[in-house]
């Protein structure tokens, strides 16, 4: 177990109970990964602190994302945890929920063309391996970054591009994947021990996902609750 990743205790799968939504963790026997479809995770209440949403600074890269408050605040602690020569490139933070429904569309039709006959629960639970449902979406919370470790001459080979779906990779875009070269495996462990240093967590299926204060952060910490909920830009230069 990495840095910010975290065991969630599987729920019971008896007659009756609620579907829940997991798929093994590569490389653990024992282990499971809780996808942002289950159950347990939109259960979890918000209780938002009404943080703003902050544009990131050049110091990590030309994206100049949007996030909460906080979660700039846990990157630049992060930041400083690097070893020298090493910094983050954040590509991508708070989305709007067109953009996530967009993503959402697209990965379902990819996945329903290839695995035809899927209920719609399945297909959700699939869909979620790499883009979270609307109601419980990180990024639409300003609560998430997809982002990888950079130095002098630019982002480095994590053994996967962003945004690599579970089919594209092969599953190297998990966190654990097994079969990634020992430079990439060696860079995710850097990646993870800064993040998860400065209290953010890991979407186990993305190398590159990481959040602070949403309800899946909530689910894995074990804190009472997300505290941060759907954000929307306030300065009218960011909307």
């Amino acid at each position: 177990m990495t840095h910010g990743q975290h065991t969630v205790p599987p729920s019971e799968q008896s007659s009756g109970a609620p579907r829940v939504a997991t798929i093994p963790r590569p490389g653990h026997d024992d282990g499971e990964i809780v996808l942002l479809a289950d159950p347990r995770v939109g259960e979890i209440p918000v209780v938002d602190c009404g943080e703003p949403l902050v544009e990131l600074d050049e110091t990590f890269g030309p994206a100049r994302s949007l996030v909460r408050a906080g979660v700039a605040q846990r990157l630049r602690r992060a930041q400083n945890l690097l070893p020298e020569g090493l910094r983050l490139e954040v590509v991508e933070g708070h989305r709007h929920p067109a953009d996530q429904q967009s993503i959402i569309d697209r990965y379902a039709a990819e996945v329903s063309a290839e695995r035809p006959g899927l209920d719609p629960y399945e297909l959700e639970v699939l869909t979620s391996r790499f883009v979270a449902p609307i109601a419980v979406a990180p990024h639409v919370a300003g609560a998430a970054v997809d982002l990888t470790l950079a130095d002098f001459d630019g982002p480095l080979d994590m053994g996967t591009a962003i945004d690599a779906t579970p089919e594209m990779s092969g599953g190297r875009c998990y966190f654990d994947a097994p079969d990634i070269p020992e430079r990439a495996r060696a860079l995710r462990g850097i990646l993870a021990r800064a993040l998860g240093s400065a209290d953010l967590v890991n979407y186990p299926t993305e190398w590159w996902h990481w959040s602070y204060g949403d309800r899946y952060w909530a689910l894995v910490t074990g804190a009472p609750a997300a505290v941060y909920g759907p954000a929307t830009p306030s300065l009218p230069h960011l909307s």
